[in-house]
């Protein structure tokens, strides 16, 4: 096929798939609508469920893995069987159990020597910020390594018994979700030990749009490394491949890395995650307000944390003359919310439309109707935790001095554009 006739298969794909957003083929901006489900979760082939392509690389080698409740893949026991006539590129019409990929591994006869955890634990059930201890798993007797306590980057000596280091987490694609961060610390360390990097790649839930703030590497810390902004586009091995091919890693060194790519997906698909991938994000809809609603951890209340929709509501004991109420309380993902037991007034969020963009307007409504005592933004370390999610300072001082999101957005646009440039660069799928 030459290469004008693949330009407009493209975009002839691309317009099939319905819902308005602009993409830009060699130029041409090509409008679409954005919030249709395109195609079913068993449509999509996970990094994971293609053996034939890591297998063979991991045979007779030494191997650790990156991974927690999230990295899944097909087992041997068929448990149902599917219709296969939309998508003939499916091979197999059965439904196989779904086994954590360490136990697909070690079924498979892979040396695998140890277990790294990242936040939240190597079973996803630990709380946001607390602490992830290492210890052994119960039933592999593997020891498990955590990236989320003393250390969040592998120490060289954790890396001297293996010969490869593969990854497989599902991320969300905020740039505050942390395990991009423990991915750049794994191909950090692996980049100057010599060892090589396998990431099974996953498909981003809210890989459909790029927004937000670019980051400014003065604010950078473990909730943002890299100058990009909060909705940064980008499958997990994606974005490997641009923390390698842009020199973030330290002296600018970079790791042996291989992604085993996703079959039949694109960044437009709508995608449920099978697995929650931490326990404040439980469902598709608080994952896709997450990059919006996130920025509730810097103020002073309530982010839903401790309520059955964590980041889908919103409150504060001092925003009385709004409309919702609720009392967080402790639960599964929240052993102590903040406000435990107390009236937090706000916002339910929970029937908002499928977004494709940050919003503000939410943020800033809260600011304009807080009458509490204390200030509105909180701190952490002596630093405001706003400017941290933000990676900038710059959001908190505009929404202070009254812009509109509109004039807020707008003041983003000459970085968001310039990584675009970048971020293109990088792209496996359309």
């Amino acid at each position: 096929m030459n290469q004008k006739l693949f330009k407009y298969t493209l975009i002839a794909l691309f317009l099939a798939n319905s819902s308005f957003a602009q993409i830009t083929i060699d130029g041409e901006d090509i409008e679409k609508k954005r919030d249709v489900s395109l195609i079913t979760n068993s449509e999509i082939i996970t990094g994971a469920q293609q053996p034939n392509l890591y297998l063979p690389e991991l045979k007779g080698k030494r191997v650790g893995v990156v991974t927690n409740q999230t990295g899944i893949t097909n087992g041997s026991k068929i448990i149902g069987k599917k219709g296969c006539k939309k998508n003939p590129e499916v091979s197999t019409c059965a439904i196989f159990e779904q086994i954590s990929i360490v136990d697909f591994l070690i079924d498979n006869g892979i040396d695998v020597k140890k277990i790294f955890s990242p936040e939240h634990g190597f079973r996803g059930d630990v709380d946001a910020g607390e602490t992830v201890k290492s210890g052994k798993d119960i039933k592999t007797g593997l020891p498990i390594v955590s990236l989320y306590g003393k250390n969040k980057k592998p120490t060289a000596a954790q890396y001297a018994d293996l010969d490869i280091v593969l990854f497989d987490i599902q991320d969300v694609g905020a740039r505050f979700y942390t395990y991009i961060s423990t991915l750049h610390y794994i191909m950090e360390t692996a980049a100057e030990t010599g060892k090589k990097v396998i990431v099974l790649d996953r498909p981003n839930p809210n890989g459909h749009y790029v927004d937000g703030p670019v980051l400014d590497m003065k604010h950078s810390t473990f909730v943002g490394m890299h100058p990009v902004p909060v909705v940064y586009g980008m499958t997990i091995g994606e974005y490997a491949q641009m923390i390698n091919g842009e020199g973030w890693l330290a002296n600018k060194a970079k790791a042996d890395l291989t992604v085993i790519p996703l079959r039949n997906y694109t960044h437009q698909l709508k995608y449920s995650l099978p697995v929650k991938p931490s326990p404040n994000l439980p469902n598709d809809k608080s994952i896709n307000l997450y990059p919006s609603t996130c920025f509730f951890e810097a103020f002073n209340g309530s982010e839903g944390r401790g309520t059955d929709k964590p980041f889908q509501v919103y409150g504060s004991p001092y925003l009385k003359n709004m409309p919702y109420q609720f009392i967080p309380k402790p639960n599964e993902g929240a052993k102590n919310p903040r406000f435990n037991g107390e009236i937090c007034y706000g916002e339910d969020l929970s029937d908002t439309d499928f977004l494709s963009e940050i919003n503000l307007e939410w943020l800033i409504r809260a600011y304009n109707n807080y009458e509490g005592k204390d200030p509105f933004w909180i701190k952490q370390s002596g630093a405001f935790w706003i400017d941290k999610l933000a990676g900038t300072d710059q959001l908190r001082k505009q929404i202070e001095q009254g812009l509109s999101e509109a004039e807020i957005k707008a003041s983003w646009q000459k970085d968001l554009e310039a990584f675009k440039k970048i971020r293109v660069k990088y792209l496996i799928y359309p």
